[in-house]
């Protein structure tokens, strides 16, 4: 067996998390790295990309999460999760990182995030 790791990084968009009333209807920046764990046998051998985790549904799979309104970002990472478990039955493992850019915390943060590993 030839565990993989496929990595999408940096992913941006723009959406309305956020626990005050305000950031749900401005909106912020966010960015999404997600890591996924799997077998990659068969597509390392075959050269066959109906054999691996397709990236382009990964990514409309985080777009889809990012893009239903969450008051905190702990509940973003889960759905998105939940999401890649759900769609790719052959993963192992998922981490993933959603960060909020220039929170409004009273003072100058460049980004808050959480990650979550399942």
């Amino acid at each position: 067996m030839k565990k993989g790791i496929i990595e999408i990084e940096g992913m941006e968009f723009y959406a309305y998390h956020g626990c005050y009333d305000t950031e749900q209807i401005v909106g912020n920046e966010f960015t999404v790295d997600l890591k996924i764990e799997a077998d990659i046998t068969v597509a390392a051998e075959t050269d066959d990309i109906y054999t691996t985790i397709n990236y382009l549904e990964v990514y409309n799979t985080v777009a889809e999460q990012m893009g239903i309104k969450s008051r905190i970002l702990e509940n973003v990472a889960s759905r998105i999760v939940d999401s890649i478990y759900e769609r790719f039955p052959g993963v192992e493992s998922v981490t993933v990182k959603v960060s909020k850019k220039y929170p409004p915390l009273g003072g100058k943060v460049r980004k808050t995030s959480v990650t979550l590993s399942c």
